[in-house]
């Protein structure tokens, strides 16, 4: 997987929770199920983005 696909997957992730959020409520389980895989997503670019940089 490389920077720029997850880098794009982040930001349709995102745009996928904000809109799930504001038509659900963002307390709704699928927007925080949403936020949750967003977490894992930026968790793991932040991950490579250190090996990268060490």
């Amino acid at each position: 997987m490389t920077n720029e696909n997850l880098f794009m997957q982040i930001e349709n992730l995102r745009n996928n929770m904000i809109r799930v959020g504001l038509s659900k409520g963002f307390t709704s389980a699928e927007t925080v199920s949403l936020s949750e895989r967003l977490d894992k997503l930026i968790n793991l670019q932040m991950g490579l983005f250190s090996k990268v940089s060490a």
